[in-house]
Parts: C-alpha cells; sequence; structure tokens
C-alpha cells in the first residue's frame, strides 16, 4: 500500500491571513474618504434645497403679496428627505429659512434681506 500525501491544490493559512490583511489595509484607507464624501454630498443637498425653498418663497408672494412661514406649504416645493426646516419666517417684506440635515456637515441660513443672500455654516 502507498501511503502518502496526494497533491491536494488550495491556500494555506499564511497566505489567507495575507489576503485578509491587505483587504483590511485597502478598507482602512478607503472608508473614510467615502464617508467624506458622502458628508459633501449631504451639504450640497441642504444648499439646494434651501435655494428651491427661496424660489418657492417668491412664487408664493406673487399670489399672496407677503411670504410664508410655512415651509412645508410652499408651491411647487417638496424637501428631499431628511431635509428639515428649523426656522421658517415670513412676513410681508421679506422671509428667513434655515435648512440642515442630519447627516450634514453645515446649516444653510437664507435670508432675503441680507447681502449675500445665503450663507452656510458649519455645525
Amino acid at each position: 500500500m502507498r501511503t502518502g500525501r496526494l497533491n491536494v491544490g488550495g491556500f494555506t493559512l499564511v497566505e489567507l491571513l495575507t489576503v485578509v490583511a491587505i483587504v483590511g489595509i485597502l478598507l482602512a484607507i478607503a472608508l473614510p474618504q467615502f464617508a467624506a464624501r458622502q458628508g459633501a454630498a449631504f451639504d450640497a443637498r441642504v444648499e439646494s434645497e434651501v435655494r428651491l425653498a427661496a424660489v418657492a418663497q417668491e412664487a408664493y408672494y406673487v399670489s399672496a403679496l407677503s411670504y410664508s412661514s410655512d415651509c412645508t406649504t410652499l408651491p411647487g416645493f417638496i424637501p428631499s428627505q431628511g431635509v428639515y426646516f428649523p426656522q421658517c419666517a415670513g412676513d410681508p417684506s421679506g422671509f428667513v429659512l434655515e435648512g440642515d440635515h442630519p447627516n450634514s456637515n453645515q446649516t444653510c441660513l437664507y435670508d432675503s434681506l441680507a447681502n449675500p443672500s445665503m450663507t452656510c455654516a458649519h455645525k
């Protein structure tokens, strides 16, 4: 009888650990950059929503001759999911909007009587 080892292909434990270590290093490098890009996307979404709400305020003014104090009823404006307006005030002379998102790094404030009208500040 022959006793011996059959030549079976496969990976050794050292090779598998090496691959796992390399994948872990690549993930450690990639994930923070992905998170930063995602935060920038939420910042852009907040800026865009505040501008769209300002345009909707102007449309509301044309029909009502006053600005709205309720950002949820502005004509033609539906905020994106997650974007909210902690401050929305209007009167016949002007309006103020503040937009935010829980995953954003900044809040944006639009004041129709200020110059510049829109400013964004980091949280």
